[in-house]
């Protein structure tokens, strides 16, 4: 199979380039709120730098892990057939 790289092929995928040749406008998003616009490497809209946990109160932090790390489902518990009436779904079987 013959590929052909010209322009058709570039515009249906994304080209898969490990550096780009320019820089971009980025919007940077810090901890505390504030913005900056700065140029960056990567065609992206909003970079948000990650949240320092020591610096949170105790309660804070704990909420924050809980929710990033939900406990695990309990396991349910099995269904009985012990209550069920068969003859009302007797139609229902077929012969």
């Amino acid at each position: 199979a013959c590929v052909r790289s010209n322009s058709n092929r570039a515009a249906i995928s994304h080209l898969q380039r490990q550096l780009y040749g320019r820089l971009y406008p980025v919007l940077l998003v810090s901890t505390d709120g504030s913005t900056v616009r700065l140029r960056y490497r990567e065609p992206k809209r909003i970079l948000m730098l990650p949240l320092d946990s020591s610096t949170l109160p105790e309660a804070e932090r704990k909420a924050r892990l809980r929710r990033h790390f939900p406990s695990k489902p309990r396991a349910k518990e099995e269904e009985t057939f012990q209550g069920i009436d068969l003859d009302t779904y007797k139609k229902f079987w077929k012969k």
